[in-house]
């Protein structure tokens, strides 16, 4: 099927005198992972609700799947999978006990519930603990549990809402493994995280949210370019390398000179955008000058910069 995963048209939602969202237009296509990130009352988690069914839009057309939501709320429903960002496993239940219930709740039979818990168990690595009651669990390992019981039922679209946090950096990574399998053999995915590097590391496509309606979107490196401050930073030997340096490349590429106090060495910042082409070019015009480089690091705008830029607010919350 060529039509998106989702799509939202002018979708609106007030609580009271307080607009949340106002005429959101957003676009995931299938077997991509969609990001949302904004501050606080951005419209982020309204949005998730409103899509997974959870929430009734004030105005604005929707379709999940190709279902359309006001149409067909329980095909919608049949076609999704919702991770949130608290545990829903039974503490009581274990980790198999946990995916059978939720075979039964998906009306599969018995034998095709059973079948599919030993699956996700071991698509997962979960089958060492499929015995174990879920309170025993470690949080990367309660968190694998979540998404293996979003998984029944196949979902075409899973919203995952913060997914990794209190993970620590293994298991973070662990459920970033996941997620891209899952995105690989088609499944499609919206998320919102309050961590950039997340985004940056598993979204296609980023849409920042602000004060209800969409601030910019696109991939997270078409973000990036949008963002000045790129920049190349140059460490050099000793002051005459830095002047010889500041002569072969001309007043007008030079951001600044630091002294640094430790070994008398100095460095230069040097407008760049760090890529290959313009690297070799500036290597080889200080090779010309016969400007010896001690140390080369690129620094390029990242979506922390790119949250500064287009809201002029703080960091990017997922609230």
């Amino acid at each position: 099927m060529n039509d998106p995963a989702i799509r939202t048209t002018g979708l609106r939602k007030r609580f009271g005198d307080h607009t949340v969202l106002d005429g959101l237009d957003l676009t995931t296509q299938r077997g991509t992972v969609h990001a949302l990130l904004g501050q606080n009352g951005a419209g982020k988690t309204t949005t998730v609700k409103i899509l997974s069914t959870l929430l009734r839009p004030d105005s604005g057309h929707v379709t999940v799947a190709g279902r359309d939501l006001a149409e067909d709320p329980a095909g919608v429903r049949a076609a999704i999978g919702v991770t949130g960002q608290f545990s829903a496993v039974d503490n009581l239940l274990t980790a198999e006990e946990n995916l059978r219930l939720m075979a039964d709740l998906r009306h599969l039979t018995r034998p095709e519930g059973r079948r599919l818990a030993s699956e996700l168990l071991e698509r997962l690595d979960l089958t060492a603990s499929a015995r174990k009651p879920a309170s025993t669990l470690s949080g990367g390992q309660r968190r694998r549990l979540d998404l293996a019981m979003t998984l029944v039922g196949a979902p075409e679209v899973i919203f995952l809402d913060e997914p990794t946090t209190g993970l620590d950096p293994s298991g973070r990574r662990e459920v970033w493994r996941i997620v891209r399998e899952l995105v690989a053999e088609g499944t499609t995915v919206l998320l919102t995280t309050q961590y950039l590097e997340e985004a940056d590391q598993l979204a296609h496509r980023v849409a920042l949210l602000h004060n209800g309606s969409l601030a910019a979107e696109g991939t997270p490196e078409e973000l990036k370019r949008r963002v000045p401050g790129a920049h190349v930073r140059l460490r050099l030997p000793d002051r005459a390398a830095l002047a010889a340096a500041a002569r072969a490349l001309g007043p007008t590429a030079l951001l600044e000179e630091e002294a640094q106090a430790a070994q008398g060495e100095t460095v230069l910042r040097v407008a760049g955008d760090g890529t290959p082409t313009s690297l070799r070019a500036l290597l080889d015009r200080l090779d010309e000058h016969a400007v010896a480089v001690t140390e080369l690091s690129v620094r390029t705008p990242d979506l922390d910069d790119v949250f500064l830029a287009l809201t002029g607010n703080g960091k990017a919350s997922t609230r």
